[in-house]
């Protein structure tokens, strides 16, 4: 894919945001600015925050969204970013699914499909989450997922949207 050193020309990746611990909102904001500001990370798009039910173990609502980046870097540097952007938030990984102050997610980068064992991209879940895919399909409807060979589009309309509600105010 990319040679070892190699800088990777600029990319398009999307991510999801979600925040259920803290003032949520203020954490997102705060999440989006650091991406922003950090280098070879350009912001190209974000979404309205959405109020969704939390999946797991019983906890607050999250807030939940999604931004499109330019990317000057490889994709495990991009999620050793995120990770550093989690952390500087207080993210403690304690319990799978549980209630967390940051989540970030490598949901696309391009249209590369990745299977390490750190790192999987399309992010293995996001077609059955309603909580991505309906943030995901307002900044880049037309982007196609690189397994299925659907456009986010499509995708949203096969899932539960029930749950997922547009933050007033966004």
């Amino acid at each position: 894919m990319f040679k070892t050193g190699a800088i990777a020309p600029g990319v398009g990746a999307a991510i999801a945001l979600g925040s259920n611990m803290g003032d949520s909102r203020v954490i997102l904001e705060a999440a989006i600015e650091s991406l922003a500001t950090t280098p070879g990370i350009v912001l190209e798009a974000r979404s309205n925050w959405y109020k969704t039910k939390a999946i797991g173990p019983p906890q607050p609502d999250y807030l939940n969204g999604c931004a499109i980046l330019r990317i000057f870097m490889l994709p495990q540097q991009l999620l050793e970013n995120l990770l550093e952007i989690e952390q500087k938030f207080g993210r403690v990984r304690q319990e799978r699914w549980g209630p967390r102050t940051l989540d970030l997610d490598l949901l696309l980068y391009d249209d590369v499909i990745v299977h390490t064992p750190t790192l999987q991209i399309p992010h293995p879940r996001m077609r059955e989450r309603a909580f991505v895919l309906v943030p995901l399909a307002e900044i880049a409807p037309n982007w196609i997922e690189p397994l299925s060979g659907c456009v986010i589009k499509d995708l949203v309309k096969e899932v539960d949207c029930s749950d997922v509600h547009l933050l007033m105010g966004n």
